[in-house]
Parts: structure tokens; sequence; C-alpha cells
């Protein structure tokens, strides 16, 4: 009888926020009100770090957490979140010196969003806080920029010297972060705005992504560079051969946590299979899934879902 393959451990260092979601008709224009009768307010879970470590979980994986919360009814109501979905919080602290994070989304007709984030606790996290559950040694440790930069980056040292693959995911960009100051990553994953951002390169086609992920390589070393594009899919550079995986299509309600979603999925299957291709191809339905609900980390669909959506054949 074949050894049942354990779960992937998937540990993330990152941002914990709840969202205030406003969904409006449209944007405002500067010095406009107008008072929009079908739209709404809700406050829902979120931060880039909290939803990849809940989809980690709902992708079947063993999702270690590295946080801070503040000491408030928002605090409770996260830290509530997190074991409800069945996220290791061992590592998720509590500091009573400041707020829980905040993000103010704005949330248009057509799904798309802006987001404003007011840190809060999240700048209060230092690498020693990571340092057990990278000591643990992980299959993969996930990490993004919503936390203060010298912790992302000595998180990523630390994994560095223990082997542990590292998934960047490059948001929120800036050109003022040293990308150069890394060690070498497995995967470096900027959206289409984040790739502009820090190449000055729009991937709008095969031609300007290529452009963009060269451009890219000489800033930060990886293994693999992964363009996450929207309804048009991703596009990834092992640094010899590349490839432009289509996204599925869906009636998008809210883009809010589908980077998010689609970097842990592809973190938890390439940890999986080994195969960067297959992984985001999987992680392109998870994404997909998840632009089709509203909210952040409530949106992510399990794994469950996600293999019944890609056996529908959906179109792509």
């Amino acid at each position: 009888m074949a050894e049942e393959k354990k779960p992937v451990r998937i540990l993330t260092i990152g941002s914990a926020n709840m969202d205030m979601v406003l969904r409006m008709k449209r944007i405002p224009a500067a010095g406009e009100t107008f008072v929009d009768r079908e739209g709404g307010l809700s406050y829902i879970p979120g931060g880039k770090g909290a939803n990849c470590a809940v989809a980690a979980a709902k992708m079947g994986a063993v999702s270690q957490f590295c946080a801070r919360l503040g000491a408030d009814a928002n605090g409770k109501c996260l830290y509530d979140t997190y074991v409800e979905a069945g996220v290791d919080i061992s590592h998720v602290k509590v500091d009573k010196t400041t707020n829980t994070g905040m993000a103010a989304i704005f949330v248009e007709a057509n799904g798309n969003n802006r987001i404003v984030v007011y840190p809060g606790a999240n700048q209060t996290l230092i690498p020693a806080d990571a340092q057990e559950a990278i000591a643990s040694k992980p299959d993969a440790v996930c990490l993004q920029f919503e936390t203060p930069f010298e912790v992302t980056l000595e998180c990523a040292k630390m994994a560095a010297v223990r082997d542990i693959p590292v998934v960047l995911d490059a948001a929120p960009a800036s050109r003022a972060i040293p990308l150069s100051e890394f060690p070498p990553v497995e995967i470096f994953s900027p959206n289409e705005t984040e790739t502009e951002i820090f190449t000055g390169i729009a991937p709008t086609n095969v031609e300007s992504c290529m452009r963009a992920c060269l451009t890219l390589s000489r800033m930060i070393k990886a293994k693999f560079y992964v363009l996450k594009l929207g309804s048009r899919g991703a596009f990834y550079f092992d640094g010899r051969l590349c490839n432009m995986i289509p996204a599925y299509r869906v009636a998008a309600v809210d883009t809010t946590a589908a980077g998010d979603a689609f970097t842990s999925a592809l973190a938890v299957r390439y940890c999986e299979t080994g195969n960067i291709e297959s992984s985001i191809r999987f992680a392109c339905a998870v994404g997909a899934l998840t632009v089709t609900k509203c909210g952040a980390s409530r949106s992510i669909p399990t794994r469950e879902e996600t293999e019944e959506f890609i056996k529908s054949g959906p179109a792509i």
C-alpha cells in the first residue's frame, strides 16, 4: 500500500489587516461628492500576508502564519478568522502599543479596486518573531512588502541559510525597494502594475513581458519570474525558457486578494510537484475563482472547489 504523502508546510510572514471595503459604481473625481445608493460598506479580514496564509490552508497545506495584531476588536476578529480557517497561529503575536492594521479598499462596479493600507501593528513585526518558525524548516516561505523591508529581507536571508525556497510577492511595489539586497529567491512574482513600477516596462504582450523579466533578473536573482497579468493570465521566465499561461474566463466581481491567492496556490502546488508551469495553471484557476466573490480571504476557494472548477473545463 502506497504511503500517503504529507501535506506541504508553507510559512507566510506578512501583514494582517482588517479591510474596510467600500463598493461603489465608480471612483469620484477630485473634489466630487456623489451619493451611491447601490454601493455598500463592509469590514472583511484581509492583508496580503493573511490572505496568503488562509489560501495555503484552503489549498490543503499546513499553513503557518507569522504576523502581529493590535490588542483591539479587529485583532480579535482576525485571530478568530485564522483559527477557523485552520491556520497555525503559533507565531501570531499581539502588540499592545498600536492598532491592528487596516486597509481601505475602493471597489468599482467592474471589479477593479484601489487600496490604501494603514500598517498599524504590521510595522512592529521584527525578524525574531519569525526565527523559530523558519528554523522548523517549512517547505517554502512566502513574503511580501506590507511589513517593514528589513524584516522581509532578514527573513529571506534566514530562509536562504537553511536552503528553504522563498516565494516573494512583490507588493506593494516601489522603486525605492533595494531588490538587489535579497539573496536568490525561488519565485519572484509581481503583478502588471508592480512590474511596471520596478522596471518601467508595461507587460502588455510576450515581448514586453520578456523584456520586463530580463530587467528584473538584473535587479533580483530568482529561479523563476512569474508575472501576474490579471484577466490575461500569467507569464513566466526561468532564465532560459518563457511562456504565457492564459487565464480562465470568469465574470469578475472583486479582484481583491486574487493575486495573494494566486501566489499562495502557486507556492503550494510548486512544493508538491516541482513543476512551475502546471503550478501556474493551477494558480490561475484559484485566482479566477477568487475574483468571482466579494472580499479578501473569504473569497478564496478551497482545494476541492478549485479542482472541480478545473475538471469542469471552463473556457480559457
